[in-house]
């Protein structure tokens, strides 16, 4: 599913010029279609259902859009404990070894890590700390270059799960090892 966001000026002006009963400038319409702006923006929702290679589920990433950005919810379990690379993978495709998921999410084609000298991915995120218990979770918004048209275009994108720690720096994917886990995200059902 795929959404068209309207700025509210644009939205306003709009239904000023097609004889809206209200002038495009009255506060109390503004803020009602900011309202209504913010409700449409907040319905932007996709979730990866993360896998191993062998079909285990072990966790979900939820994608939800907003005025600010897109926020990745990460919960986690099963994974080895300690921490774990992260990352919004470019291609909607997940293959048993993963690798059809393509390079992280890189629209502002930037170098890598959250530390990096020039930016970061769009894609790129902190890392996740699996817990003794074998579970963990993660709540980051991405960067800026990050859109949702962008997160949903085409055939979407990916999330994946590293074997080891994302260091930040290592240009292109954090020499954070092995893709463990995949998920694609899509949007949920009506």
């Amino acid at each position: 599913m795929r959404f068209t966001l309207v700025p509210v000026s644009l939205l306003a002006l709009s239904l000023a010029a097609c004889g809206g009963s209200e002038p495009a400038g009255d506060p109390e319409l503004q803020d009602e279609l900011a309202i209504d702006g913010m409700e449409a923006v907040e319905q932007q929702k996709a979730v990866a259902t993360l896998v191993m290679a062998d079909g285990t589920e072990v966790g979900t990433a939820t994608a939800t859009g907003s005025a600010g950005g897109i926020t990745i919810d990460l919960e986690a379990m099963g994974l080895e404990p300690g921490l774990h690379g992260v990352h919004v993978h470019d291609t909607g495709s997940c293959t048993p070894d993963f690798a059809a998921a393509g390079g992280h999410w890189n629209p502002g084609e930037t170098t890598h890590g959250l530390e990096g000298d020039d930016g970061q991915h769009a894609g790129d995120m902190p890392n996740l700390e699996e817990g003794e218990d074998g579970t963990g979770s993660l709540s980051y918004m991405l960067s800026i270059d990050a859109t949702w048209d962008g997160l949903m275009v085409g055939d979407g994108s990916a999330f994946i799960s590293h074997a080891g720690e994302d260091d930040q720096m290592t240009d292109p994917s954090g020499d954070s090892g092995d893709r463990i886990a995949c998920g694609v995200f899509e949007a949920p059902a009506a």
